[in-house]
């Protein structure tokens, strides 16, 4: 692309991190998997550990983070071992060794006959054939040169050891900037000597600074800042020295004596190893890894793979949220984005802010005992989000039209709302054309409808229902799945009589050993309690009632179970169980049956599970209330439930 001014751009997809222009987190997602998990008896602080710990349909979760971080470590053990090193040093010496030896076998004189013998009678050790070799009168300007190497490479590795990135830096320098870094190592030496003994001074540290600055990029304010940086780089050296094999770390110790700089340099590493060991005992200065791949690593190299195997393994200690007080907070961000890039950083901040938005935009709230609780928002949420999918399954089976519409023929409420494929209701002429005009403002005109703008004319049914659903909790309800389905089945008919059907009541009565009402917040909350017992005979009795303060509407009993009656209350008001069911459970049961029939109630008996005795004692139930039987599978008992309420209304 080309603009007036003639400058140039080029553009194609973006690789720089997450994708800016991504919508947020759908709060709703979130919701839906955080609400199943409290209705299968989960609490909502360890749901929400749940979602944090699974994550959502294109969300990453941490599990799956912590995995990588895992996987990660293991493949750096898996492919690499801590011979690298001594590998190239053993090379080194067998190149100068052999140029040697070509050298020695054109002269004819004495004295490279003896040479001959010199160079073959060295140690098999490398150490100590490099510690043989260190006086040796090469001829051979290639042998020469390949022997210093070995002192040269040793001297960048134990630095590297300690500084990042200071091999390359030293690779083809001269004597003098060897020199400033042991210059550099005995002032940084007398740094922290200084600061031990508590003696240092601000001045003292931007002194130092201000000389050797350059051998610290990552820019350290004070002696604090750079022990830490040094501390933590020393204990992976440590670690990959523990690493070793005995006679690879004797080899080491060895040769470090033939490094550039002598005896010195190792004697300055060591000081610094011991001030900074003192300094910060708190880092992990004992442990060891099993590195057994095939692929070499330098001593720096090494030194590397350890330290961001440590950082691998605090990554994923963070990311698991297991131990005391873990917070999202305390995930490493730079360390996660240095080992696993920036998309899982993205991953880890759309996580940390799902909890707070569901805080902050009102879904969760604290109950009065202090504990977190879905808020009547998000059970409003939950509920919709319930009879969404009920729609979903009455229309695709039998081409009904959505749930969501008020009814038609009945009196406006005074809202509107979206018109939607099969309403027949009036248009809001108004709210259309404002519609209309605020989406082609700045347009010149004739404003020109679209089907988004159009707006119909809420209206809500004449008639009027006293709805009692009848749901089973007993443990059976847990023990074979229905649990879930039951409690998704319950809010769905509530958000839909709730919303579309505002002159209905609707009660939920939920029945095990007793039975009980039940708000929606209760209903989902509630844990499946291992008692046995199955009281219709109970919760009939609490429908009759709630029918029978509702005169004039038309009585509704919707029953979902997957037993037959085997609890009934005795006069007294106790629970009484048996199986098979005693003669008075189920008489009592058909008394309140007819009851309610009496007072011209419609029932449906949604029954769970195909075990003969089952049906047969429904059936009969059903018979006898003039009633009828509706046996979905779990998957369709929204669906079920919400039309048959539908049909007995219509």
């Amino acid at each position: 692309m080309t603009t007036p001014r003639g400058h140039r751009f080029a553009y194609g997809p973006y690789h720089g991190g997450p994708d800016p222009l991504a919508p947020p987190v759908d709060l709703r997602d979130a919701l839906d998997a955080i609400g199943e998990d409290v209705m299968a008896g989960t609490s909502p602080r360890a749901a929400m550990r749940e979602l944090m710990r699974r994550g959502m349909p294109g969300q990453r979760g941490l599990d799956q983070l912590a995995s990588r971080a895992n996987k990660r470590r293991r493949e750096l053990l898996k492919r690499n071992n801590l011979d690298g090193t001594l590998e190239e040093i053993r090379q080194l010496l067998e190149n100068a060794v052999t140029e040697e030896q070509k050298e020695l076998a054109r002269a004819p004189d004495d004295e490279a006959r003896l040479a001959e013998m010199e160079l073959e009678s060295r140690s098999s050790s490398t150490a100590e054939a490099v510690k043989e070799l260190s006086d040796y009168q090469w001829r051979s300007p290639q042998a020469k040169a390949d022997f210093e190497k070995i002192k040269d490479l040793l001297g960048r590795e134990l630095l590297e050891e300690q500084f990042t990135g200071m091999k390359q830096a030293l690779e083809g320098t001269s004597d003098q900037d060897r020199q400033r870094v042991a210059d550099m190592l005995k002032d940084l030496n007398a740094l922290l000597d200084a600061h031990a003994r508590g003696e240092d001074t601000p001045e003292q540290f931007a002194e130092f600074m201000a000389e050797h600055g350059e051998f610290f990029p990552d820019d350290p304010q004070d002696v604090e800042e750079l022990l830490d940086s040094l501390a933590q780089r020393a204990a992976a050296a440590q670690r990959m020295r523990n690493s070793m094999s005995p006679g690879q770390q004797a080899e080491l110790d060895q040769l470090a004596q033939q490094a550039f700089g002598g005896p010195e340099l190792a004697d300055q590493l060591a000081q610094l190893g011991g001030m900074l060991r003192a300094a910060r005992p708190e880092q992990d200065w004992e442990s060891s890894e099993d590195f057994r791949g095939q692929q070499g690593m330098g001593l720096g190299e090494a030194t590397q793979a350890m330290s961001d195997i440590g950082e691998l393994e605090r990554l994923a200690e963070q990311l698991s949220q297991s131990y005391p007080g873990a917070r999202m907070e305390d995930v490493d961000l730079d360390a996660l984005e240095r080992q696993l890039g920036p998309q899982a950083v993205a991953d880890t901040q759309t996580l940390s802010e799902i909890e707070r938005e569901l805080q902050r935009q009102g879904f969760l709230d604290r109950a009065p005992d202090g504990n977190w609780r879905l808020s009547p928002k998000a059970m409003r949420t939950l509920g919709e989000s319930a009879l969404r999918d009920v729609a979903e399954q009455l229309s695709a089976r039998r081409g009904d039209r959505d749930t969501r519409r008020a009814g038609a023929a009945g009196e406006p409420t005074g809202a509107s709302r979206e018109w939607q494929f099969g309403d027949s209701e009036p248009w809001d002429t108004t709210r259309t054309v404002t519609n209309a005009v605020l989406r082609t403002a700045g347009a010149p005109f004739p404003v020109r409808l679209s089907v988004a703008d159009v707006e119909v004319v809420e209206t809500e049914q004449r008639s009027r229902a006293a709805v009692a659903l009848l749901v089973d909790t007993s443990w059976s309800m847990v023990a074979e799945g229905r649990w879930l389905p039951m409690k998704r089945t319950a809010l769905a008919l509530h958000h839909l009589v709730s919303t579309r059907f505002r002159g209905d009541a609707l009660q939920l009565i939920g029945f095990g050993r007793h039975a009980r009402t039940l708000t929606p917040e209760e209903l989902t909350s509630l844990d499946g309690a291992r008692e046995q017992g199955t009281n219709l005979h109970h919760a009939l009795l609490l429908a009759g009632r709630h029918l029978r303060r509702h005169p004039g509407t038309q009585p509704v009993v919707l029953i979902v179970t997957d037993g037959e009656p085997t609890a009934h209350l005795d006069q007294g008001g106790h629970a009484v169980f048996d199986y098979p069911p005693l003669p008075q459970t189920l008489g009592l049961t058909v008394r309140e049956l007819d009851a309610l029939a009496r007072l011209g109630t419609q029932v449906t008996i949604f029954r769970l599970g195909d075990e003969p005795r089952l049906a047969s004692v429904v059936d009969q139930l059903a018979r006898r209330a003039g009633g009828r039987v509706v046996a979905p599978d779990l998957d369709g008992l929204g669906a079920a439930v919400v039309a048959d309420y539908l049909r007995k209304r219509s």
